[in-house]
C-alpha cells in the first residue's frame, strides 16, 4: 500500500512539474515570440506616438473633458477612469437610482457644454461599456459633439465632420460589428490642424 502511495505521489509531482514547465514557461514563451514577431505593434499595446512621445493606445480609452475635444465614452473602472489594470463595468441596472442619477448628471454635463444643441444625447456618451475602457464612440456620438468642437476651435462644421469620417472604423469584414470613431485618433487629428 505504501508503495502504491509513493508511486502515485511521484506521478503527481512529475505531472505538476511537467505541466508547470509546458503551460507556465514554454506556451507563454512561444505565444510571446509569435506575437512579437508577427504582430509587434499590437503585441506592444498598439501605442500611438506623436513627435516621438507615446500619447496613448488606440485600444484603451482616455478621458477628455475639455470642450475643444471630442469626449469619450464614460469609464466605470476604479480607482480612476480608464484604468487598464482594473477593467470593469458598473454592474448597475437601469432601475438603480445611482445609475439613473449618474446618467442624468452626464446628460446635464453634455447639455451645459453645448446649450444650443437640442439633439437627443446618444446612449454611448452617458453609459459605460462592459470593460470601461472602450476607445470608440459611435458616429452618432461624434456627430452630437460636432457643433461644440467646431465652435470652440473656430472650425467649419464640414471640416470637423471630415475628420470624423477619416477616423471612423468600419465594420470588420464589411458586416461584423458597428462602425466606431476612435476618440484619441480624432482628437489628435484635431490638434494637428494648423
Amino acid at each position: 500500500m505504501l508503495k502504491e502511495i509513493g508511486t502515485q505521489l511521484r506521478l503527481s509531482i512529475l505531472f505538476v512539474v511537467v505541466f508547470t514547465v509546458l503551460i507556465g514557461l514554454i506556451y507563454p514563451g512561444i505565444s510571446t515570440l509569435i506575437g512579437q514577431t508577427l504582430f509587434p505593434r499590437q503585441a506592444g499595446g498598439s501605442l500611438i506616438e506623436v513627435n516621438g512621445k507615446k500619447v496613448g493606445s488606440e485600444i484603451i480609452g482616455q478621458p477628455f473633458d475639455d470642450a475643444k475635444y471630442f469626449w469619450s465614452r464614460p469609464s466605470a473602472t476604479s480607482p480612476y477612469a480608464y484604468n487598464a489594470a482594473n477593467s470593469s463595468g458598473s454592474n448597475l441596472g437601469p432601475t438603480n437610482p445611482d445609475f439613473v442619477n449618474t446618467v442624468k448628471g452626464r446628460v446635464d454635463a453634455l447639455k451645459k457644454a453645448d446649450p444650443d444643441n437640442g439633439a437627443p444625447v446618444p446612449m454611448d456618451l452617458v453609459t459605460t461599456s462592459g470593460s470601461g475602457l472602450d476607445p470608440h464612440i459611435s458616429p452618432a456620438a461624434a456627430q452630437y459633439q460636432v457643433s461644440r468642437v467646431a465652435k470652440v476651435r473656430s472650425l467649419s462644421l464640414t471640416k470637423v465632420e471630415e475628420l470624423i469620417a477619416q477616423n471612423t472604423d468600419g465594420r470588420w469584414l464589411g458586416f461584423i460589428g458597428d462602425p466606431g470613431v476612435n476618440v484619441l485618433k480624432l482628437n489628435l487629428a484635431l490638434d494637428s490642424l494648423k
